[in-house]
């Protein structure tokens, strides 16, 4: 595992200037990472620019499941049904340690847009479409089956329920080890940095970009034969600075989950129901706590930091009170949440809810290459299929050959554990070694499932003579999980590591709230931060502990 760290900043700048690429990806957010894996490892010189910190923006605030998408089947969305199903597996099986199994159950009622035959049905064309594997395929429950496995459900006018595979993740560190793995492959990746302009040549072909250092504020020129736009809600954005924003646009939509003690909402089994006005939620029970979305409304305001809105949390609480009515959760009972912007492909007429996830690709005159729309499970055929653009593109114009994606059985950093099947023993092995080293069992564990294969380098950081005399200052479990971040996964803000890094802000914000002060005063030294930096991310940190529980009040 090579280091990818904000300790080389200046020389990573450097080096952007310096040297000529073969593509210029710009996006940290799962695309941009696909994209960058792809192409750096059939040998393409990449480079790769996110003016936040990885997976900021959509890819650290969605439902967290890799899913096949099984509502598009009600808009006969056959093709990317298909394609993403079949995707799930290949996501599942090159990182078993950031994304597993659960199975998800989706009970219907007298009058709801579900019945036992359309269910049934549906559940059957998906696995078939899917290639669902056969342990894993759909049954159906009576209302008695359904109400054993979760009590919690209505019971008036059940009729039964569908019982089915999706695959949960922690979307943010998925996306960081899929960048971690293109790092590996020879990808120079930098954060906090942003795209502020285009280079192009004398016949209006892009060639570059000029990155600016959101830390410094100093600007580079990086030289780029190809450049990818993988902005996510900001490809637009990208597209008006390259004059090419026509045609199809962006829809934005935005989605708010939130999070429960399981003391309060003792959820046994993940749930997928619809609401009266025809939307879909999932509650999903996770390490002790019970989450909750999403809500899928327009979204116009500022795009880099949605909010939950008293609506937003109201609808959600109502949709629980309306499956789960023993359930007494109120607005006090709300731990965390987040929102998140959601990239849509504009369709008119449409609602949010019922416009596709497909991805697209624009290609401007200029050749600056956007990739839109698209979801987290298709993340690595999507990036696939931009990358064979580059490829054509460079082979054509410079003569220079590359290979095809090989990235369908690749391993992605932490993975590297012989698929699902190994991961089971070495997630034995591993969780034994910890529990030498003094961890409990599960806390072992929980290391284990967050660093996968990479774990050995959190033992070692743990049993450092640097984390033993930071002890009396920092918890050394929290002192191995810093250092990992910072020196190993491309870390410099304290948000960066407790939502994206962790997640703790969302589902252990005691813990952030524990930790919080230790954790910053060791990331100003090791990264000399000014007294006004220091104060500045502070600040930062401390407006997400509150919007996660405070929400914007709206009329």
């Amino acid at each position: 595992m090579k280091n990818f760290s904000n300790y080389q900043r200046q020389e990573q700048f450097n080096k952007l200037n310096q040297e000529d690429w073969d593509v210029l990806v710009i996006g940290g957010g799962i695309t941009g990472s696909g994209i960058a894996l792809d192409a750096a490892s059939r040998g393409m010189k990449t480079a790769v620019v996110e003016m936040q910190d990885y997976a900021a923006g959509t890819s650290s605030r969605s439902t967290k499941l890799v899913h096949g998408g099984l509502r598009y089947l009600k808009q006969f969305e056959v093709k990317m049904v298909a394609e993403v199903g079949k995707e799930r597996e290949i996501v599942y099986e090159n990182g078993p340690h950031v994304t597993t199994p659960e199975w998800m159950m989706l009970p219907f009622h007298e009058g709801g847009n579900f019945g036992p035959f359309s269910t049934s049905l549906g559940l059957r064309v998906y696995d078939y479409l899917a290639g669902v594997k056969k342990s894993e395929r759909r049954t159906m429950f009576d209302s008695k089956e359904t109400l054993e496995r979760e009590p919690l459900v209505r019971k008036e006018g059940l009729k039964g329920a569908g019982f089915y595979v999706e695959y949960k993740t922690d979307d943010a560190r998925l996306t960081l080890e899929v960048m971690k793995k293109a790092v590996e492959h020879g990808a120079t990746s930098l954060n906090y940095a942003k795209v502020v302009d285009f280079l192009y040549s004398d016949s209006g072909k892009i060639e570059g970009a000029i990155v600016e250092d959101s830390i410094s504020g100093e600007t580079y020129q990086v030289n780029a034969k190809r450049v990818v736009n993988a902005g996510g809600p900001w490809v637009d954005e990208l597209r008006e600075i390259d004059g090419s924003k026509k045609g199809k646009t962006l829809q934005l939509t935005k989605g708010v989950h939130l999070v429960f003690d399981q003391s309060d909402f003792p959820l046994q089994q993940a749930i997928y129901f619809d609401t009266p006005d025809g939307r879909m939620i999932f509650a999903i029970p996770r390490d002790g706590k019970t989450y909750v979305g999403t809500t899928d409304t327009p979204f116009d305001e500022e795009i880099d930091h949605p909010k939950m809105t008293n609506v937003d949390r109201d609808y959600i609480l109502d949709a629980i009170h309306m499956m789960f009515p023993s359930v007494k959760v109120t607005a006090e009972d709300v731990e965390s949440s987040w929102a998140g912007v959601r990239p849509l492909i504009h369709e008119d007429g449409k609602d949010p809810s019922e416009i596709s996830r497909k991805d697209e690709i624009f290609v401007s005159d200029s050749g600056l290459i956007s990739m839109a729309g698209g979801k987290l499970t298709g993340y690595r055929k999507m990036s696939q299929t931009a990358v064979d653009i580059v490829r054509d593109q460079l082979a054509e114009e410079y003569g220079i050959r590359y290979s095809d994606s090989e990235t369908k059985h690749m391993a992605i950093s932490g993975g590297e554990v012989n698929g699902s099947k190994g991961y089971k023993t070495f997630r034995e092995e591993r969780i034994k070694i910890g529990e030498s080293l003094g961890l409990t069992h599960d806390k072992a564990a929980e290391m284990v499932d967050l660093y996968g294969a990479n774990v050995d380098k959190f033992y070692q950081l743990f049993q450092d003579k640097k984390a033993e005399a930071s002890a009396a200052l920092i918890d050394r479990v929290v002192f191995a999980q810093l250092t990992m971040a910072l020196e190993y996964e491309g870390a410099y803000k304290p948000v960066d590591f407790f939502v994206r890094r962790t997640a703790a802000l969302f589902f252990n914000i005691a813990w952030v709230h524990e930790h919080k002060q230790p954790v910053i005063d060791y990331m100003a030294q090791e990264l000399k931060w000014t007294d006004q930096q220091k104060n500045e991310y502070t600040a930062e940190l401390d407006e997400l502990l509150r919007e996660a529980v405070e929400p914007v009040q709206i009329s």
